[in-house]
Protein backbone atom coordinates (compact mmCIF):
# COMPACT_ATOMS: atom_id res chain seq x y z
CA UNK A 1 0.00 0.00 0.00
CA UNK A 2 1.34 3.44 -0.95
CA UNK A 3 1.42 6.40 1.44
CA UNK A 4 -1.35 8.24 -0.46
CA UNK A 5 -3.58 5.18 -0.08
CA UNK A 6 -2.74 5.02 3.63
CA UNK A 7 -2.99 8.68 4.60
CA UNK A 8 -5.45 10.31 2.16
CA UNK A 9 -9.27 10.22 1.87
CA UNK A 10 -11.43 11.25 -1.11
CA UNK A 11 -13.01 14.72 -1.21
CA UNK A 12 -15.10 16.81 -3.59
CA UNK A 13 -13.06 17.07 -6.78
CA UNK A 14 -11.21 20.27 -7.65
CA UNK A 15 -12.86 21.76 -10.79
CA UNK A 16 -15.41 18.94 -10.80
CA UNK A 17 -13.62 16.63 -13.22
CA UNK A 18 -10.23 15.01 -13.38
CA UNK A 19 -7.80 12.64 -15.04
CA UNK A 20 -6.71 9.39 -13.48
CA UNK A 21 -3.69 9.59 -11.20
CA UNK A 22 -1.56 7.80 -13.78
CA UNK A 23 -2.52 10.25 -16.56
CA UNK A 24 -2.28 13.39 -14.44
CA UNK A 25 0.65 15.78 -14.45
CA UNK A 26 -0.62 17.89 -11.54
CA UNK A 27 -1.99 16.41 -8.31
CA UNK A 28 -4.14 18.32 -5.81
CA UNK A 29 -3.89 17.41 -2.11
CA UNK A 30 -5.90 19.15 0.59
CA UNK A 31 -4.28 19.56 4.00
CA UNK A 32 -7.07 20.65 6.40
CA UNK A 33 -4.74 21.47 9.29
CA UNK A 34 -4.73 24.57 11.55
CA UNK A 35 -3.68 23.30 14.97
CA UNK A 36 -1.14 26.10 15.60
CA UNK A 37 -3.24 28.93 14.13
CA UNK A 38 -3.44 32.13 16.15
CA UNK A 39 -5.77 35.13 16.04
CA UNK A 40 -8.39 33.66 13.66
CA UNK A 41 -8.60 29.90 13.24
CA UNK A 42 -10.51 28.03 10.56
CA UNK A 43 -7.96 27.38 7.83
CA UNK A 44 -8.81 23.69 8.16
CA UNK A 45 -12.02 24.42 6.25
CA UNK A 46 -10.19 25.98 3.30
CA UNK A 47 -9.59 22.92 1.08
CA UNK A 48 -13.33 22.26 0.85
CA UNK A 49 -14.20 25.96 0.33
CA UNK A 50 -11.56 26.40 -2.37
CA UNK A 51 -12.74 23.27 -4.17
CA UNK A 52 -16.31 24.59 -4.07
CA UNK A 53 -15.13 27.92 -5.49
CA UNK A 54 -13.26 26.10 -8.26
CA UNK A 55 -16.56 24.65 -9.44
CA UNK A 56 -18.13 28.08 -9.86
CA UNK A 57 -15.55 30.31 -11.54
CA UNK A 58 -14.42 30.26 -15.16
CA UNK A 59 -11.21 28.46 -15.94
CA UNK A 60 -9.92 30.30 -19.01
CA UNK A 61 -6.71 32.30 -18.45
CA UNK A 62 -6.17 35.38 -20.62
CA UNK A 63 -2.64 35.60 -19.24
CA UNK A 64 -1.66 32.29 -20.79
CA UNK A 65 -4.38 31.69 -23.42
CA UNK A 66 -5.04 28.37 -21.70
CA UNK A 67 -8.06 26.74 -20.09
CA UNK A 68 -7.61 24.95 -16.79
CA UNK A 69 -9.85 22.15 -18.07
CA UNK A 70 -7.24 21.23 -20.67
CA UNK A 71 -4.64 20.42 -18.03
CA UNK A 72 -4.13 16.91 -16.73
CA UNK A 73 -5.13 17.28 -13.07
CA UNK A 74 -6.01 14.70 -10.44
CA UNK A 75 -7.50 15.53 -7.03
CA UNK A 76 -6.11 13.01 -4.59
CA UNK A 77 -8.32 14.11 -1.69
CA UNK A 78 -7.44 15.30 1.81
CA UNK A 79 -4.54 14.26 4.01
CA UNK A 80 -5.44 12.53 7.26
CA UNK A 81 -4.35 15.21 9.71
CA UNK A 82 -3.82 14.82 13.44
CA UNK A 83 -3.72 17.07 16.48
CA UNK A 84 0.03 16.45 16.64
CA UNK A 85 2.02 18.78 14.38
CA UNK A 86 4.94 16.44 13.75
CA UNK A 87 2.68 13.48 12.98
CA UNK A 88 0.78 15.52 10.39
CA UNK A 89 3.95 16.95 8.83
CA UNK A 90 5.46 13.48 8.72
CA UNK A 91 2.47 12.09 6.87
CA UNK A 92 2.54 15.01 4.45
CA UNK A 93 6.24 14.50 3.75
CA UNK A 94 5.69 10.81 2.99
CA UNK A 95 2.77 11.49 0.63
CA UNK A 96 4.65 14.36 -1.01
CA UNK A 97 7.68 12.16 -1.56
CA UNK A 98 5.53 9.61 -3.37
CA UNK A 99 4.13 12.37 -5.60
CA UNK A 100 7.57 13.73 -6.45
CA UNK A 101 8.86 10.21 -7.10
CA UNK A 102 5.93 9.66 -9.48
CA UNK A 103 7.04 12.78 -11.41
CA UNK A 104 3.88 14.70 -10.51
CA UNK A 105 3.66 18.42 -9.71
CA UNK A 106 1.87 18.51 -6.35
CA UNK A 107 -0.49 21.33 -5.38
CA UNK A 108 -1.09 21.42 -1.63
CA UNK A 109 -4.13 23.36 -0.45
CA UNK A 110 -3.90 24.33 3.22
CA UNK A 111 -4.53 24.68 5.96
CA UNK A 112 -2.04 26.79 7.87
CA UNK A 113 1.37 27.73 6.54
CA UNK A 114 3.19 25.19 8.70
CA UNK A 115 2.41 22.58 6.03
CA UNK A 116 5.17 24.00 3.83
CA UNK A 117 7.69 22.51 6.24
CA UNK A 118 6.26 19.04 5.59
CA UNK A 119 6.40 19.51 1.83
CA UNK A 120 9.98 20.81 1.93
CA UNK A 121 11.13 17.78 3.91
CA UNK A 122 10.39 15.65 0.87
CA UNK A 123 12.67 17.63 -1.45
CA UNK A 124 16.43 17.50 -1.88
CA UNK A 125 18.73 20.42 -1.11
CA UNK A 126 18.93 21.86 -4.61
CA UNK A 127 15.70 23.81 -4.25
CA UNK A 128 14.98 27.52 -3.96
CA UNK A 129 11.97 28.24 -1.77
CA UNK A 130 9.97 31.28 -2.92
CA UNK A 131 7.35 32.44 -0.44
CA UNK A 132 4.67 35.06 -1.09
CA UNK A 133 3.66 36.17 2.40
CA UNK A 134 3.03 39.23 4.54
CA UNK A 135 5.12 37.63 7.31
CA UNK A 136 8.66 36.28 7.45
CA UNK A 137 7.68 33.44 9.86
CA UNK A 138 11.22 33.36 11.24
CA UNK A 139 10.56 33.44 15.00
CA UNK A 140 12.45 30.86 17.02
CA UNK A 141 9.34 30.09 19.06
CA UNK A 142 5.90 31.58 19.57
CA UNK A 143 3.52 30.91 22.46
CA UNK A 144 5.79 28.06 23.54
CA UNK A 145 5.82 26.33 20.14
CA UNK A 146 8.97 25.87 18.07
CA UNK A 147 7.05 24.47 15.09
CA UNK A 148 4.10 26.62 14.09
CA UNK A 149 2.84 28.94 11.39
CA UNK A 150 5.10 31.68 12.82
CA UNK A 151 8.32 29.62 13.05
CA UNK A 152 8.24 27.10 10.21
CA UNK A 153 10.42 29.12 7.84
CA UNK A 154 13.20 29.23 10.44
CA UNK A 155 12.91 25.47 10.89
CA UNK A 156 13.19 25.06 7.11
CA UNK A 157 16.35 27.16 7.07
CA UNK A 158 17.87 25.26 9.99
CA UNK A 159 16.86 21.71 9.15
CA UNK A 160 15.95 21.34 5.48
CA UNK A 161 18.97 23.25 4.17
CA UNK A 162 17.44 24.74 1.05
CA UNK A 163 19.83 26.55 -1.25
CA UNK A 164 17.85 29.79 -1.15
CA UNK A 165 14.86 31.30 0.62
CA UNK A 166 13.24 34.34 -0.97
CA UNK A 167 10.21 35.96 0.67
CA UNK A 168 8.04 38.37 -1.34
CA UNK A 169 5.40 40.82 -0.11
CA UNK A 170 6.81 41.19 3.41
CA UNK A 171 5.27 43.86 5.64
CA UNK A 172 4.71 42.35 9.13
CA UNK A 173 7.83 41.37 11.09
CA UNK A 174 9.49 41.61 14.48
CA UNK A 175 13.10 42.62 15.17
CA UNK A 176 14.11 39.03 15.94
CA UNK A 177 13.06 37.97 12.44
CA UNK A 178 14.90 40.82 10.74
CA UNK A 179 18.09 39.98 12.62
CA UNK A 180 17.80 36.28 11.78
CA UNK A 181 17.09 36.97 8.10
CA UNK A 182 20.20 39.12 7.88
CA UNK A 183 22.51 36.68 9.63
CA UNK A 184 21.19 33.62 7.76
CA UNK A 185 21.13 35.13 4.27
CA UNK A 186 17.35 34.99 3.77
CA UNK A 187 16.33 37.62 1.23
CA UNK A 188 12.97 39.41 1.21
CA UNK A 189 11.19 42.02 -0.88
CA UNK A 190 8.76 44.20 1.02
CA UNK A 191 5.33 45.11 -0.30
CA UNK A 192 6.31 48.77 -0.07
CA UNK A 193 9.46 48.21 -2.13
CA UNK A 194 7.50 46.30 -4.77
CA UNK A 195 5.14 49.25 -5.15
CA UNK A 196 8.04 51.70 -5.45
CA UNK A 197 10.04 49.58 -7.91
CA UNK A 198 7.11 48.46 -10.05
CA UNK A 199 6.50 45.04 -11.61
CA UNK A 200 9.24 45.15 -14.24
CA UNK A 201 12.06 46.06 -11.85
CA UNK A 202 10.78 43.65 -9.19
CA UNK A 203 10.71 40.79 -11.70
CA UNK A 204 14.31 41.59 -12.68
CA UNK A 205 15.31 41.50 -9.01
CA UNK A 206 13.60 38.14 -8.51
CA UNK A 207 15.24 36.73 -11.65
CA UNK A 208 18.68 37.81 -10.41
CA UNK A 209 18.14 36.23 -7.00
CA UNK A 210 16.92 32.92 -8.44
CA UNK A 211 19.51 32.69 -11.22
CA UNK A 212 21.40 29.41 -11.12
CA UNK A 213 18.91 27.43 -9.05
CA UNK A 214 17.66 24.27 -10.75
CA UNK A 215 14.44 23.76 -8.79
CA UNK A 216 11.88 26.10 -7.24
CA UNK A 217 9.13 25.38 -4.74
CA UNK A 218 6.43 28.05 -4.40
CA UNK A 219 4.35 28.77 -1.32
CA UNK A 220 1.55 31.33 -1.41
CA UNK A 221 0.11 32.64 1.84
CA UNK A 222 -3.07 34.50 0.89
CA UNK A 223 -2.32 37.21 3.44
CA UNK A 224 0.31 38.50 1.01
CA UNK A 225 -2.71 40.25 -0.51
CA UNK A 226 -4.29 43.24 1.15
CA UNK A 227 -7.31 42.39 3.34
CA UNK A 228 -9.44 44.46 0.96
CA UNK A 229 -9.01 41.61 -1.52
CA UNK A 230 -8.90 38.67 0.91
CA UNK A 231 -10.82 39.49 4.11
CA UNK A 232 -10.93 35.85 5.26
CA UNK A 233 -7.33 35.14 6.23
CA UNK A 234 -6.24 34.23 9.76
CA UNK A 235 -3.71 37.06 10.16
CA UNK A 236 -4.69 40.02 7.93
CA UNK A 237 -2.19 42.87 7.54
CA UNK A 238 -2.82 46.26 5.88
CA UNK A 239 -0.83 47.57 2.89
CA UNK A 240 -0.72 44.28 1.04
CA UNK A 241 -0.40 43.56 -2.65
CA UNK A 242 -3.36 43.67 -5.00
CA UNK A 243 -4.36 40.53 -6.89
CA UNK A 244 -3.06 41.67 -10.28
CA UNK A 245 0.38 42.46 -8.84
CA UNK A 246 0.57 39.07 -7.17
CA UNK A 247 -0.42 37.28 -10.38
CA UNK A 248 2.10 39.31 -12.40
CA UNK A 249 4.87 38.27 -10.03
CA UNK A 250 3.74 34.64 -9.94
CA UNK A 251 3.62 34.56 -13.73
CA UNK A 252 7.27 35.66 -13.79
CA UNK A 253 8.34 33.00 -11.28
CA UNK A 254 6.39 30.09 -12.80
CA UNK A 255 8.92 28.59 -15.16
CA UNK A 256 10.04 25.02 -15.84
CA UNK A 257 12.00 24.89 -12.59
CA UNK A 258 8.89 24.88 -10.37
CA UNK A 259 8.43 21.38 -8.95
CA UNK A 260 5.36 22.08 -6.80
CA UNK A 261 3.50 24.70 -4.82
CA UNK A 262 1.08 25.25 -1.98
CA UNK A 263 -1.57 27.83 -1.19
CA UNK A 264 -2.37 28.38 2.47
CA UNK A 265 -4.01 30.52 5.16
CA UNK A 266 -7.61 30.91 4.04
CA UNK A 267 -10.19 30.93 6.85
CA UNK A 268 -13.38 30.86 4.76
CA UNK A 269 -15.89 31.50 7.56
CA UNK A 270 -14.75 35.13 7.85
CA UNK A 271 -16.35 36.17 4.56
CA UNK A 272 -18.94 35.00 2.02
CA UNK A 273 -16.64 33.23 -0.42
CA UNK A 274 -14.54 36.12 -1.73
CA UNK A 275 -11.24 34.81 -0.37
CA UNK A 276 -11.89 31.23 -1.46
CA UNK A 277 -12.66 32.51 -4.97
CA UNK A 278 -9.40 34.45 -5.00
CA UNK A 279 -7.56 31.32 -3.90
CA UNK A 280 -9.14 29.14 -6.60
CA UNK A 281 -8.38 31.76 -9.26
CA UNK A 282 -4.75 32.02 -8.18
CA UNK A 283 -4.37 28.23 -8.31
CA UNK A 284 -5.90 28.24 -11.80
CA UNK A 285 -3.50 30.92 -13.01
CA UNK A 286 -0.41 29.31 -11.46
CA UNK A 287 -1.27 25.96 -13.03
CA UNK A 288 -1.81 27.55 -16.43
CA UNK A 289 1.51 29.40 -16.14
CA UNK A 290 3.29 26.18 -15.23
CA UNK A 291 1.63 24.36 -18.11
CA UNK A 292 2.70 27.05 -20.56
CA UNK A 293 6.27 26.87 -19.28
CA UNK A 294 6.36 23.08 -19.45
CA UNK A 295 4.80 22.81 -22.91
CA UNK A 296 6.14 26.01 -24.47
Amino acid sequence: MSYPELFVSPSPVFMGSQQTFEEAEYVILGVPFDVTSTYRSGARFAPLAIREASLNIEGYSFRTSMDIKDLKIHDLGDLHVAGDVELTLGRLALVAQDLFDAKKVPVFIGGEHTITLGAMRSLDENVALVSFDAHLDLRDDYLGLTISHTTFMRRIKENVKTYKILEIGTRAVCREELDYAKESGIEFLTANQIRKDGIKNTVETIDDILKGYEKIYLTIDLDVLDPAFVPAVPNPEPEGLDTSTLLDLLEAVCDRRVVGFDLVEVAPHYDRGVTANQAAKIIFEVLCCLERARKG
